[in-house]
This record gives structure tokens, C-alpha cells and sequence, in this order.
């Protein structure tokens, strides 16, 4: 049976999907939708065809249209059995482009909704209507965290029957501080010009303002240089184009802090192990999140993380175990904790210990491929009313 996964970007497929679409081969014949990027080839080369159409991440009425229209096209040419969406633009698009085309099954994963409590009303209560729209052309919605499946309830965007608990995970042998050893995170150290004794903060994730917080990062990191005049930020990740709050690199700068920035950019999976290893300390300060990929890969590896008091975070970082939550943009109680965890060797060393272990309990990948594969057969077998999970 031809199962279609729907995301806005080709990013999204290799760097968020990649290890589930291979998992799903077995039993399915996967295709790939996305707008046409440079991150297609390694999907391709997985052994995923992918078809092109374009879609902006933007509320663009007009090629919005367009999108929907070549969606449903496809849809009806391939006559796929499911088809499952992600991210909020190919959600949108994608279920009812499914519904109009009769495919038989129609799920959506949500990595977050977009809507959040510190949006205006109007523009809150516009992203829950379009929500409400989406989710009346799905059988089943898969919520990564368990705060937005409370939130769809309470704000009327489908029966609580169509949810279910999927949360997210990781390829722990990928992430793996035992098969990635110190001396990898020491050459990523010499070849940045860090020194070997530096405490290093972490970044990993889009350069953007608002919705990753970059701009609380690099405040933080003013405040730290004044505390720790020995440390040292490696931030992997790229500008959010084609957003109003991506953040170049250069911003650093205006921090008074690029000397210790050291940006290397996006970087496939397989290259993100050993810069985990050269880090201390990950940091990040997001507006809100599905459950964070970058924070299970850091308690894999057994580095802490400090991040925001939102959504997403709170089920990703157990306060005072493997890691920090702080207040949304609070500046300085972000910088503290983050000292406290540079700043005490011992603390460190307990955290990174507790990190490993509840990655091991709650971030295997394997788990969420097996329930999606479930869900799939389930709903296959017409199964399409069932009590959340």
C-alpha cells in the first residue's frame, strides 16, 4: 500500500522524518511530498521517492491555492492509502487536499501547534480555526506532547477520540556517548580554536528571533562572558529564511560576544554526536515546541539543557535532573542556570549521568515507528473510532 508523508519543506523529511519513512518501507511503499530543495537528494538517496510541489511556510492566499489544487492532483493520480501530514502549512494543505481526493486514511502528526498563549487574540484565534478545518478532514491527529492534546480538547478543535499520545524519540544508537568518545569532541574543540578547558554552550536548532529564542541565547551568552570570561558558545544551525525573525550569524556581534561564537551551520545527524560531546551545556530558550529533537540528542549524549518553561520543554527536561527550566524570556535566570551547571563540574556530571537514563526511558524512536505502524493498520481495518491513547 502507497503511504504519502506531507511536509512544507525538504528539510523537514531528512532531518525530522528520515529514520521514520525507512522504518515504514517495511509494509509500505513510502513516498515523500515537500517543496523542491537541496535536502531532497539524501531523501532519494534513502530510497524515498519524493514528489515536488511547492508550498510557502507563509499565509500566502494565492499559492496556497495552487499547492492545495497540485496536492489533490497527486493524491488522485497515486491514489495513496494514507496519507500523513506534518508541520503546520503541509497539515493544512495536505489533509484536505486527502479528504478531497478520498484517500482512505488521513493522519496528521502535531509538532506543536502553531497558536500559542502569547499571540494576540485575533491571530490565536484564527490559527485555532484553521486547525478546527484541518482536523475535520482527519481520522486520527498524533500530538508529540501531551499539553497539546489538553489544548485541542479544551479549545474545541476535534473528539477528544481522534487524539492520541505519540510523543517523539531518537536513534539512541546514533546518540550514543559510548560509541562517540571524548577525543571526537576534543578535535571539534582544536579545529574552532576553543580550548581544551573552556566550558562550551550549546545551540543547536533554526537561527530564529522569536520562535527558537536565538536573540534570549545571545544575551545570555553577553551575560556569561562577564561571569566566565572562559567560555565559549558553538551554535549549530543556519538562519530561519523566509521567516521575519531569522538572525544571522553576524548578530552575535552586536552581543559583543562573535569571538566566542563559533557557528558551523546545519549539520546532518550523523556529524551532530561528536559536537555534542565538545559541549558542557545546551541551551534553548524556544517559544514553544513540539518535543525538541535537539534536546533528546543532548540527553542522549549526556550533556544537560536549559531551556524555557514551555510547552514541549517541560515534558523534554525533568527540572533539576537532566536539565533546567527557566521563564520564557528571562534573560538573566537563563544565564544563572546555565552558570550553575559550567560552573560546577560535579553537578554537571550528575546530570549528564540522569540525561542518558531517561533518553534510554523515554526518547527510542523505535516506540513511536511501532505505534505509527499500529495506528496505520488499525485504521486500515477501519478501526477509525477509537479512545485516545
Amino acid at each position: 500500500m502507497k503511504v504519502a508523508h506531507v511536509t512544507t519543506v525538504d528539510i523537514s523529511l531528512r532531518y525530522l522524518l528520515l529514520n521514520q519513512l525507512k522504518a515504514l518501507r517495511e509494509g509500505y511503499e513510502v513516498i515523500a511530498i515537500s517543496s523542491p530543495g537541496p535536502h531532497v537528494e539524501a531523501v532519494t538517496q534513502a530510497g524515498i521517492r519524493h514528489i515536488p510541489v511547492p508550498m510557502t511556510r507563509r499565509i500566502t492566499p494565492g499559492p496556497d491555492i495552487q499547492s492545495l489544487w497540485r496536492l489533490y492532483k497527486i493524491m488522485r493520480r497515486e491514489r495513496f492509502a494514507i496519507v500523513h501530514t506534518h508541520t503546520p502549512k503541509a497539515g493544512l494543505l495536505g489533509q484536505i487536499a486527502a479528504k478531497m481526493a478520498g484517500v482512505q486514511v488521513v493522519i496528521n502528526t502535531l509538532h506543536g501547534f502553531y497558536f500559542h498563549d502569547h499571540m494576540n487574540g485575533w491571530a490565536r484565534r484564527f490559527h485555532i480555526a484553521v486547525e478546527k478545518i484541518a482536523a475535520c478532514c482527519s481520522d486520527r491527529i498524533l500530538s508529540q506532547n501531551d499539553e497539546d492534546i489538553g489544548t485541542a480538547i479544551r479549545e474545541g478543535i476535534c473528539a477528544p477520540e481522534k487524539l492520541a499520545s505519540l510523543g517523539n524519540g531518537i536513534d539512541l544508537l546514533e546518540f550514543d556517548p559510548v560509541r562517540v568518545s571524548a577525543s571526537e569532541g576534543t578535535v571539534i574543540r582544536e579545529r574552532l580554536g576553543i580550548p581544551d578547558s573552556a566550558p562550551v554552550v550549546g545551540f543547536v536548532g533554526r537561527l530564529a528571533a522569536r520562535r527558537k529564542g536565538f536573540l534570549d541565547f545571545l544575551a545570555a551568552g553577553r551575560l556569561l562572558t562577564l561571569r566566565y570570561p572562559e567560555v565559549h558558545f558553538l551554535i549549530v544551525g543556519e538562519a530561519d529564511h523566509g521567516k521575519a525573525d531569522a538572525v544571522e550569524p553576524s548578530a552575535a556581534a552586536d552581543y559583543g560576544i562573535a569571538e566566542r561564537c563559533h557557528f558551523v551551520g546545519a549539520l546532518p545527524n550523523a556529524e551532530l554526536p561528536p559536537c555534542y560531546r565538545a559541549m558542557n551545556v545546551l541551551v534553548l530558550p524556544s517559544l514553544f515546541e513540539g518535543l525538541p529533537r535537539v534536546v533528546m540528542e543532548a540527553s542522549a549524549m549526556g550533556v544537560p539543557s536549559v531551556v524555557s518553561d514551555v510547552k514541549g520543554n517541560r515534558e523534554a527536561v525533568a527540572q533539576g535532573r537532566n536539565g533546567f527550566l527557566v521563564p520564557l524570556g528571562d534573560v538573566d535566570a537563563l544565564a544563572e542556570a546555565t552558570g550553575r551547571v559550567i560552573a560546577d563540574p560535579v553537578l554537571g556530571a550528575q546530570m549528564a549521568m540522569e540525561a542518558r537514563c531517561i533518553a534510554l526511558e523515554r526518547f527510542d524512536e523505535r516506540r513511536v515507528f511501532e505505534f505509527v505502524k499500529g495506528e496505520y493498520n488499525r485504521l486500515l481495518k477501519g478501526g477509525k473510532t477509537m479512545t485516545s491513547s
